[in-house]
Parts: C-alpha cells; structure tokens; sequence
C-alpha cells in the first residue's frame, strides 16, 4: 500500500492527515530512533498507532509539540528538565533557576540566555511559542491574489483557488503547505492586496486565476501561533523581537503558514498558524 492509499485508509478515523512515522522524521529533520525515544519519555504520543501492524502515525499538528522539545532542548534543557517545565506547578521558579545557572556559564550560552528569557516573558507566549531559525526548503506553488475588505475574509477566497487547482489538475505537495503573502508595505484594516500559496508537486500552466511560481530556499526566524488570528499581532511581537535582540534583520515577505483551522477545527482556540519571517545576520552585510 502507497502512502496516498494509506492516507485515504486512516483519513475516516482522524480528521488531519496522517504521516508515518518515517515521513513524520524526514519532515523534521529528526531521527525515527528519537521519536520512538520521546514517545517512550511520554513527551511525543503518535496520533494514531495501527493495532495490526504497530505503524505509528503523526499529524501536523503535532509539528508544533515537537518544536517545542527542539526549542528547549537548544536552550541547554535536558529532558528530565522538560517533563518538569510540562509538569510542574511553579514553572516560572523552575525557570529562574535554570537562568541563574545560565547566567554563571560561559559566553557560548548567551544564545541560550536569549531563549529562556523569551520564556520567563510576562505575556502569554512564553512556553508555548518558542522562536527558532530553521531552514524553508524551496518549492514550486499555486498562487492567487486577491483584495480582500478584511482580514476575516481570508479564506473566503480559498475554495475558488481550490477549485481551479483541482480543474487544472494540480497535485499539492506532502507535507502541505499553504501560507500567505501580504504584497503591501503599510498596514490596512481593509481593502488588502494579499497572495495565497499552495505547494504543489509540478509547474502547471498559467490560468487567469492561478499562477505558478518557484520559491528559492529561504533562512527564517518562525514562531508557531495557537489560536485566533486576531491575536496574531502579540505573537508578532515576540518574534520581532527576538530578531531584534538576536542580530537578525528581514530580508523577505514574511509568511503565515496555516495548519490547522475553520476547515479541521471545531473552535479556534485549536487554530495552530506558523509565522515565518526571512532573515539574514546583520554582521554579514
């Protein structure tokens, strides 16, 4: 059995797409010994397990949970350390312990530093939505622009876009990827030019609704965001931030990648977006 017939198998009993745990491993640059290892640590349960086989799969949601692991372990945290931080009551006196140990290093844990104190910030980003510098693999997309007359009129475009990538016979790349462009420097509360992109497997022929673009690689600071988009703006200002305080400056469209919303999610507390924003060192240039 492929892949898309294993997916069509398991789709009915979950309503995100299911990866096995190899493909799950390659889309995050992650050993499949280490996921067995965190799923043992009881820090990253499968979504799903196949009674009959043993094959464990993963969502993409679940992306999300694994950053954070990634994030902490960079931070110098063991993974003793991060049962705690999921477990403790006193997360905040855990931290400042492990800030005060940082503190009495040596000058190769400033970058470190600069991530536990993201964490200990007052607002509510903190653990949840740690920043990191990660590489954005070059892909070929289906695009479309539009001018909408609000933000929460986003995704009313998208089943249009859909259904002319559907007639045109467009094939969306695995893991999917869907993000955003706004095309206009200023920010606006209405009438705003954006461009929607779908990663798909081949360029296709320009239609007058879709077009084909190849995006190159990219180095981006990204930062994942849990919940309604109107709160976007907070979650911006922690990346931002840590561009700024971090030696970093932007050097491209920024993007906001959607993985879970209104089309999977009863209620949008369990939206999950990723903002990735292109950068490069300032001491490079």
């Amino acid at each position: 059995m492929n892949m898309k017939e294993e997916h069509k198998c398991f789709e009915k009993k979950c309503k995100e797409t299911l990866y096995k745990i190899g493909m799950f491993a390659q889309m995050n640059h992650i050993t499949i010994k280490a996921l067995r290892f965190y799923e043992e640590q009881g820090l990253l349960t499968p979504a799903f397990v196949d009674n009959e086989n043993g094959y464990r799969y993963y969502t993409m949601s679940q992306m999300a949970i694994l950053h954070q692991i990634t994030a902490l372990k960079q931070a110098g945290f063991t993974l003793d350390d991060i049962k705690i931080i999921n477990n403790c009551a006193d997360k905040e006196g855990f931290l400042v312990k492990k800030k005060n140990e940082i503190l009495s290093g040596i000058s190769k844990l400033t970058k470190q530093l600069a991530i536990l104190e993201g964490y200990m910030s007052d607002t509510e980003i903190s653990l949840n939505t740690p920043v990191l510098i990660k590489t954005i693999p070059a892909c070929i997309v289906a695009t479309m622009q539009a001018r909408i007359e609000t933000y929460d009129k986003l995704f009313d475009i998208m089943p249009a876009m859909g259904a002319e990538m559907e007639k045109i016979g467009c094939v969306c790349s695995l893991p999917e990827y869907c993000f955003t462009h706004y095309l206009e420097q200023q920010y606006k509360d209405e009438q705003i030019l954006i461009e929607t992109c779908e990663a798909v497997t081949e360029m296709k022929e320009n239609t007058e609704l879709v077009k084909f673009k190849k995006f190159p690689e990219i180095q981006a600071a990204c930062i994942y965001h849990k919940g309604s988009y109107n709160e976007f703006p907070r979650t911006y200002a922690g990346i931002l931030k840590y561009i700024e305080e971090n030696g970093y400056e932007i050097c491209g469209n920024i993007r906001e990648s959607y993985i879970d919303g209104v089309w999977n999610k009863e209620t949008e507390n369990e939206w999950l977006s990723e903002i990735q924003i292109p950068v490069r060192n300032r001491e490079s240039f």
